[in-house]
């Protein structure tokens, strides 16, 4: 067995005695004040020095990212101004493996003061920080994986744990979904998924040029050549914005194929568009428009026209292209 294999064993086993060492009523404590601070519409304070402040950024990360409002506070910035940022409703996490960090001791009385409820993530349960607080989480360590058991490994990877432990047992209770997940995400996959519609990604109307059914084959060819996206609609002459046909690449290759040269100069919109194509709503999300064109059966569909609701009159609103799905990272 390799010496790294062995270190992370050692971090596992930290992490699991942390998890018997921890008092059932003191973790119900912290989660009933994470739930009053999100009902109250407060914030999450989270402060500590060195390594320690490291794992209090990544904990309000966490927390920020599943709908918590979450922030790291250097204690020093505190003492010198930023203890503004900390209102008397606000809950303050204070991490410290010690529980006698100087910068943390000297803050935590203008915390009190201002009538913050305060929670101690720290290695010791009867350190000044721990009697100084309103609930303490024990994250002790018999030792360092260290060699030299001094530098912080162990102990800041079970308060790393402890911290992710309480996101997950939050976003439980208060029923966390994955669309709600996807608000504070908007770039990552699940995100895009369940957030980006096909109005998002489409190219509007404004950016188009229609056609009427009765414009002849050169316009179709510069129409399509125009707007540069693989397909070109009709509009409807007596209804402005309806949406009469649609005409794409292939269809321009299949007529001219289907029809003699000789019969080209007399070719219209209307005999080479569909006039029934798929069309989908603008608040469709995305990733159904790519499902629409993936189980198409009929023929292999590249473009959507995107459409107003029914009760809007159903008027085209742009057009989706497969594209325009790829490029967002929805494939």
């Amino acid at each position: 067995m390799s010496a790294l294999t062995n270190c992370l064993k050692e971090e596992a086993a930290a992490i699991l005695a942390a998890a018997q060492r921890l008092s059932t009523a003191q973790v119900e404590g912290a989660l009933a004040l994470l739930e009053r601070c999100a009902n109250q519409r407060a914030k999450l304070v989270i402060t500590g020095v060195g390594k320690s402040g490291i794992v209090a950024r990544k904990i309000a990360a966490t927390f920020s990212s599943i709908g918590l409002m979450a922030l790291y506070l250097n204690p020093l910035d505190a003492l010198h101004g930023d203890l503004g940022v900390v209102a008397p409703e606000d809950v303050c996490l204070l991490l410290s493996n010690s529980g006698e960090t100087s910068e943390l001791l000297e803050v935590l009385p203008h915390l009190k003061r201002r009538g913050n409820s305060l929670i101690a993530l720290v290695g010791r349960v009867e350190s000044s920080l721990a009697r100084g607080s309103d609930v303490v989480l024990e994250a002790s360590v018999d030792r360092e994986v260290c060699p030299l058991n001094l530098a912080p490994t162990a102990s800041t990877a079970v308060a790393m744990a402890i911290g992710d432990a309480l996101a997950a047992i939050w976003m439980e209770r208060r029923g966390i979904s994955p669309a709600d997940f996807a608000l504070n995400h908007p770039a990552g996959s699940l995100g895009k998924q369940l957030t980006l519609t096909a109005a998002d990604l489409m190219v509007p109307i404004k950016n188009l040029h229609p056609l009427g059914p009765t414009n002849l084959l050169p316009d179709v060819i510069g129409g399509l050549t125009r707007d540069g996206i693989g397909s070109i609609w009709v509009e409807d002459p007596e209804a402005v914005g309806k949406l009469l046909g649609l005409i794409t690449d292939g269809d321009l290759r299949r007529a001219l194929r289907d029809h003699g040269a000789e019969s080209w100069a007399t070719l219209k919109a209307s005999d080479l568009m569909t006039s029934d194509p798929i069309t989908i709503e603008g608040n469709l999300l995305a990733v159904r428009a790519m499902e629409h064109m993936e189980r198409n059966h009929r023929k292999a569909i590249s473009v959507l026209p995107v459409v107003s609701s029914v009760s809007e009159g159903a008027k085209l609103l742009g057009l989706l292209r497969l594209h325009d799905l790829v490029r967002a990272g929805l494939t």
